[in-house]
């Protein structure tokens, strides 16, 4: 179940007094004078004042399971994002990206457009608050510009809050990140540099169409598919026991169940895959195993022993993202 490392960004803007001390890099000198490195500073300050964790910050918005596979999952995304009563004059469009170049937590195009970078370390615990603070800053910053880190006020909006929940969430993946730039072809220098650094660690991803939140992806010695599903996780491990427990929990030979982990309050099964199985191969098993799983999460019947011991060995392998 290889994971990308998600890149790190700066921690909210802390105080001493009413003097605002600037962020800095986490081994850097704190700018307070203190001769302390920041992180053991006001670092430690800024780090310590999160609220309570949201633990579904998504939940309510158009496609939560691919909120969470973008944020967890996705190397290299977009989704065309709507607001509620249209955008404001002068920003042509806002776009929902997986990473930004620097790790910024938004960007303003020349032209106004305006990116919001979803994969980042946010100030305090309610991902969905954060992530609208930092849309509101970018909807007003100038062309041309990042946007820095920040702290979102605890009653500030969430993301619920700004965008318009009937209109559709559509993922685009791409296979690097020529979306951080225009006119990406004629890149040159540090810039062209950049991005081929950045698509050479990225991990080969495709959706697969017709089922929602199913990623698959390509790593050295296999392949995986890992589906964020929003059925509430008893439920939905019960349904996978008993199929794993019928022996039709896989997606053909060479493929098995082996666990799944918990990500933004939603689960997430992970099959391993032959390195020979590629997307386009994926999508017609995938598709009948969302029929069989259908019909086992409609049995409410008590799990029988042999299912009590597949889901057993189910909950053992779980792990916990945040």
């Amino acid at each position: 179940m290889a994971k990308k490392r998600r890149p790190q960004t700066q921690a909210a803007q802390p105080r001493t007094g009413n003097t605002p001390v600037p962020v800095v890099g986490a081994r850097e000198p704190c700018p307070c004078g203190s001769g302390r490195r920041y992180k053991a500073c006001h670092g430690r300050e800024a780090s310590h004042a999160a609220v309570e964790l949201v633990q579904r910050p998504f939940e309510g918005l158009p496609g939560e399971a691919d909120w969470v596979a973008l944020r967890e999952l996705v190397p290299a995304a977009t989704v065309e994002l709507h607001l509620k009563g249209g955008l404001p004059e002068g920003v042509p469009s806002v776009t929902l990206a997986t990473v930004l170049p620097m790790a910024w937590p938004a960007l303003r195009r020349d032209n106004g457009a305006v990116l919001l970078g979803l994969q980042n370390d946010t100030a305090t615990g309610d991902l969905s608050r954060d992530l609208a603070d930092t849309l509101q800053r970018a909807l007003t910053a100038e062309p041309g510009t990042p946007v820095a880190a920040g702290r979102a006020a605890a009653d500030g909006p969430r993301l619920q809050d700004l965008l318009d929940a009937e209109a559709p969430f559509e993922p685009q993946v791409h296979t690097g990140f020529e979306f951080w730039v225009e006119n990406a072809e004629n890149a040159t220098g540090e810039v062209a540099a950049s991005l081929e650094r950045a698509n050479a660690a990225a991990i080969p991803t495709v959706r697969l169409a017709g089922l929602d939140a199913a990623y698959w992806c390509e790593t050295p010695a296999k392949n995986h598919l890992r589906w964020v599903m929003t059925v509430p996780e008893e439920k939905l491990l019960d349904a996978l026991a008993r199929l794993h427990a019928a022996g039709t929990s896989s997606l053909g030979e060479g493929t098995r169940l082996v666990g799944s982990f918990r990500a933004h309050g939603l689960t997430v099964p992970v099959w391993d895959l032959p390195s020979s199985m590629g997307a386009a191969e994926t999508e017609k098993p995938a598709a009948a195993l969302a029929e069989r799983l259908a019909a086992a999460l409609a049995d409410d019947s008590p799990l029988t022993a042999d299912e009590r011991r597949a889901r057993g060995g189910l909950t053992s392998r779980q792990v916990t993202l945040n």
